[in-house]
């Protein structure tokens, strides 16, 4: 049960990434009003460790991409371990 709340967690964690990433190509959104500014926040929070270790390739930001990749390991470590516990 626990493992389907982590599981969904990360779900919106992705959603949050993807759709900064989308709203970074088009720049009619302002990001400062709501609801905007808090996916915002919570994106920043979640891609600092990853920005502050990939640089931006030209002009290119790939630690989205790799931020996605490194979540998913994580959230399959996680859910394996839980329903291994019977959680």
């Amino acid at each position: 049960m626990i493992s389907y709340f982590v599981a969904i967690f990360f779900r919106i964690i992705y959603l949050i990434i993807i759709i900064v990433v989308l709203l970074s190509w088009i720049r009619i959104f302002d990001t400062r009003k709501e609801p905007l500014a808090t996916i915002m926040k919570i994106y920043n929070i979640i891609m600092a460790p990853f920005k502050a270790v990939i640089p931006p390739i030209g002009m290119f930001d790939i630690s989205p991409l790799i931020a996605i990749i490194v979540l998913e390991f994580i959230e399959q470590v996680l859910c394996r371990v839980l329903l291994s516990m019977g959680l």
